[in-house]
C-alpha cells in the first residue's frame, strides 16, 4: 500500500519550491529596499520656504530650518502651524517613495498565482 497524502517523491512540487524562492528571494530584496530607505531624507517648505524641515526614512525630523522674519513672537501660532505643515509635507514625500518601492517588489509576485496584488504595503 502506498502512503496517503504528501507528494511523489516526498518533496515538494517544482511550482511550490520556486514559489518560496521568489518569496525568500523578494524578502531579501524588501530588506535591502528598507535599509536603503532608512538612509535617505526628504525635505519640504512652507509659508513660501520660510519653514524648512528634513524627515529621514526612520521617521524621525532631521532638520528645521526657519527664516528669520517668521520669528514673530507675537504670532507663536503661525509658527507652529508652518513647522507643522512643512513636518506633514516631508513625511507624505516619504512615504509616498517607501509605498511605490515596496509596491514595485509586491508587482514580481504578479504572476505567481493568486498572491499577487493583495499586499498593504
Amino acid at each position: 500500500m502506498g502512503k496517503k497524502g504528501g507528494f511523489p517523491g516526498g518533496g515538494m512540487p517544482g511550482s511550490m519550491t520556486n514559489l518560496m524562492k521568489q518569496a525568500q528571494r523578494m524578502q531579501r530584496q524588501m530588506e535591502e529596499k528598507q535599509k536603503e530607505l532608512e538612509t535617505k531624507e526628504w525635505e519640504a517648505a512652507a509659508g513660501g520656504g520660510a519653514v524648512t524641515v528634513k524627515v529621514s526614512g526612520k521617521k524621525e525630523i532631521t532638520a528645521i530650518k526657519l527664516a528669520p522674519e517668521v520669528v514673530d513672537p507675537d504670532d507663536i501660532e503661525m509658527l507652529q502651524d508652518l513647522i507643522m505643515a512643512a513636518a506633514n509635507e516631508a513625511f507624505r514625500k516619504m512615504e509616498d517613495e517607501q509605498s511605490e518601492a515596496y509596491g514595485s517588489l509586491a508587482g514580481g509576485l504578479g504572476g505567481l498565482g493568486g498572491l499577487g496584488g493583495g499586499f498593504p504595503f
